[in-house]
């Protein structure tokens, strides 16, 4: 019999539906990835966004279509991560604008729905790119549109409408020579089309379980975590640190123990704050006090916290996207006011971004994506902050983002501030170093896996089973008769005396240009360089 329309609760399992198949498929789709990085993320960033959403709709008892397209379009715009989960986000966002009024959907609403959300998908991107998510979805509304002229059977139009997706997917590595030449489909577009494949599943009968699964979390052993430092009453020995040590060894778990400038630094996790607290008394004076209970997500304020006054506003803030400790403290240095731990490795949701922002005490508040797919996110987050002036700079790398700080002048409005910003992003060139995770052909250039990349602003610049010569090629490449100067951030996984010993090789090459060495402590990428 045929289908003509369907309610609320039908909609709801195929959109939950959609959400755990994607979820289901996310490592293959991050493996469609066409750089071969340690970290490509679309099929991750793309479930973690339909995922608060659908949580969201599983909290619905009974809803109803407006109840519905709400915790759709709430749930994924404010959990949105990546581009391609920004662009899911507001594809869910425009279908469930043409939707939410209505008791029932048929298929002229659908293919009106369709129309809405790659209408409003589109006026989000700024460059919009075919061959991409947005192309597929194009691909749909067509046809949605064409097959409301033919049919009322919801059913039988969903059907055509998956095949049409999967044909348009299959088509996308003619529209980007890109994806072509690493023999793969559109990640984002392949994402869309997993969604589309659970609804339609729904639609037809099949028996599925819609219940999320939660992330199973450890038990913590113990159920405090405590840190602070110890100011002694006097020089102390290296008796005295051993009998420290061993003063909190049966006390817990001591994550962390160590003598600065002469005073102690604690980190540990215990059953019993108040014995820990009265031992280290015995050395000295206590400082720097946080305590948390392991097993709840309230955190108790570091000592002192909730007496002090709060702040009048400041006239401008900064909020930044990095990773790593040394960046960390650059960036801060800088007058960054909040960091949101993230980038390349992990990209932020636009929640993310939003809560940054509340902590931040400033009229205008600069935010610094320092990744070319966090900005999606960061406008999003802009759009939906009313009470403070949010200026996006579309930093696309670390280099970029602290090169925006240090071109900021106070005395300047926000607009002036923002043009200058952007003018001097484009004064930069920077170059990455990572390894290969696969073998494939990018950029004319053949990579094996383990060979290391050295991946410029728009292209991969080099590729080299030795590190050494990959950054010197990539460094050939980004320098040219301008250049004043080269920064240099090592990762985690490098030593200062490789990353000095690689600075000297190139203030070798290049003795006229500045060099400049700094600790950066991100994961994944063992150098991050700049060239101005």
């Amino acid at each position: 019999m045929e289908t003509t329309s369907i309610n609320a609760e039908i909609l709801a399992n195929m959109f939950l539906a959609g959400a755990k198949n994607l979820e289901a498929k996310k490592e293959w789709i991050n493996e469609l990835n066409v750089f071969p990085v340690p970290d490509g993320d679309t099929g991750t960033n793309m479930s973690a966004t339909i995922m608060s959403a659908a949580k969201e709709v599983m909290a619905l008892e009974n809803p109803d279509m407006k109840s519905l397209s709400k915790a759709m379009s709430s749930g994924s715009l404010r959990g949105a991560r990546g581009n391609s989960g920004v662009i899911l986000s507001q594809l869910f966002r425009g279908f469930t604008k043409a939707i939410k009024e209505h008791d029932e959907v048929d298929v002229e609403l659908l293919a009106e729905a369709c129309e809405k959300a790659v209408e409003t998908a589109y006026k989000a991107v700024m460059k919009p790119k075919e061959g991409t998510i947005l192309t597929v979805a194009k691909g749909v509304s067509v046809k949605a549109r064409e097959l409301a002229g033919e049919t009322t059977d919801v059913v039988y139009f969903a059907e055509q409408i998956v095949a049409e997706a999967d044909r348009v997917l299959a088509l996308t590595p003619e529209m980007l020579p890109v994806l072509k030449q690493a023999g793969v489909v559109d990640s984002g577009g392949q994402g869309l089309v997993q969604v589309l494949k659970g609804g339609l599943a729904v639609l037809k009968g099949e028996e599925l379980d819609f219940s999320l699964e939660e992330e199973e979390k450890e038990v913590p052993k113990y159920e405090y975590s405590v840190s602070f430092t110890v100011v002694p009453k006097k020089d102390l020995s290296g008796a005295d640190v051993s009998k420290f040590n061993n003063a909190f060894a049966e006390m817990g778990n001591v994550k962390n123990s160590k003598i600065e400038n002469n005073v102690i630094l604690l980190d540990m996790e215990t059953d019993n704050i108040g014995e820990v607290f009265t031992k280290a008394m015995v050395f000295g004076s206590l400082v720097d006090i946080k305590a948390e209970n392991i097993n709840s997500d309230v955190k108790a304020p570091a000592a002192s916290e909730s007496e002090a006054p709060k702040e009048p506003e400041k006239e401008f803030g900064f909020i930044a996207v990095s990773i790593g400790d040394g960046l960390a403290e650059i960036f801060k240095g800088l007058g960054c006011d909040y960091l949101i731990e993230g980038g390349q490795t992990m990209n932020p949701s636009t929640e993310d971004v939003l809560n940054a922002i509340s902590k931040v005490n400033a009229k205008n508040i600069f935010v610094l994506p320092n990744n070319k797919n966090i900005i999606l996110a960061a406008n999003q987050a802009a759009d939906l902050t009313e009470d403070k002036n949010i200026i996006v700079v579309p930093t696309k790398t670390i280099p970029q983002g602290i090169t925006a700080l240090i071109n900021f002048i106070p005395e300047q409005s926000a607009e002036e501030n923002k043009e200058r910003m952007i003018e001097e992003l484009g004064l930069i060139k920077t170059g990455q170093v990572t390894y290969a995770v696969r073998d494939t052909e990018i950029d004319d250039k053949v990579i094996h896996s383990g060979d290391y990349m050295g991946i410029g602003d728009s292209s991969i610049l080099s590729v080299n089973a030795d590190i050494k010569t990959t950054i010197l090629d990539m460094v050939k490449e980004m320098v040219d008769d301008e250049s004043a100067m080269i920064s240099m951030y090592y990762g985690s996984d490098v030593t200062e005396d490789d990353a000095n010993a690689m600075a000297s090789l190139i203030s070798d090459e290049y003795p006229d240009i500045d060099m400049e060495v700094n600790y950066g402590g991100q994961p994944v990428y063992y150098y991050i360089m700049s060239v101005e």
